[in-house]
């Protein structure tokens, strides 16, 4: 844990090899090719002309659950962000000859003055081998600490995630990164866990995303980072009371 936390503040990101096992990577593709099928390609370049997502994934599969509260993972996050929720978990699949995606932070959403601690953390799970050719992540090492307004430039170092598939790359919002070109026949399927300081509004509205009724079957942590939480002392109450209460907790 200490070393992935140095890495992940020093380089602004870490891949860590080997955190699922062949047979979950096979259940988790096999259960996303399933929504696949029904999901129609994005809208916009940022999205990907060639690229399918899968938003409201909570709602959609249940082959998830326990990869979003890891323990590796949450131990990064408690030490990297403290009180957090998801923000952003969705399913990424890049087609042939989808194009380079602009780099960017994921954590430019919210306008927030600079400096400011880590605000947004977020992780790939490759669920097939990340390649350059068919369009892993790009990564600019130490981006994390320029000044917002600073922008990539030609002569910069940019690092292409290949890595395994079942292994997680964790970085930070903060860091300038992008999806890369698929240049191969084939689709490169990925699914982002991102999760934002409990503060903050997470991307996705997921208590509108998910049906309660499913919430109510999940198990009480995924619960809390869906949402069903506040931040201390009381951010998030519902009438005067902890969130958990509408799915019948006791507070």
């Amino acid at each position: 844990m200490e070393d992935l936390i140095e890495g992940v503040r020093g380089d602004g990101y870490v891949i860590v090899e080997g955190m699922l096992d062949p047979d979950d990577v096979e259940r988790k593709r096999a259960d996303l090719d399933r929504i696949l099928a029904d999901t129609p390609t994005g809208r916009n370049d940022f999205e990907g002309f060639a690229t399918r997502r899968v938003y409201a994934l909570f709602a959609k599969t249940r082959t998830f659950d326990e990869t979003a509260v890891d323990p590796l993972l949450l131990g990064a996050l408690d030490a990297l962000l403290g009180q957090y929720q998801l923000s952003a978990p969705v399913g990424i699949q890049i087609g042939p000859g989808e194009t380079a995606q602009v780099l960017h932070r994921d954590e430019s959403v919210y306008p927030l003055a600079s400096p400011h601690p880590p605000v947004v953390v977020n992780s790939m799970w490759p669920l097939d081998d990340f390649t350059e050719e068919n369009g892993a992540t790009r990564l600019i090492p130490g981006s994390h600490l320029w000044e917002p307004e600073r922008r990539p430039l030609p002569g910069d170092e940019v690092v292409v995630a290949e890595m395994p598939a079942g292994s997680m790359l964790l970085y930070l919002g903060s860091l300038v990164h992008g999806g890369g070109e698929n240049q191969t026949d084939a689709a490169r399927l990925g699914v982002i866990l991102e999760y934002v300081v409990s503060w903050l509004r997470p991307q996705e509205n997921h208590c509108l995303a998910v049906p309660r009724a499913v919430v109510s079957q999940l198990p009480g942590r995924l619960q809390e980072l869906l949402g069903y939480n506040i931040h201390p002392p009381f951010l998030g109450y519902v009438d005067g009371r902890h969130p958990k209460t509408v799915l019948g907790r006791p507070e």
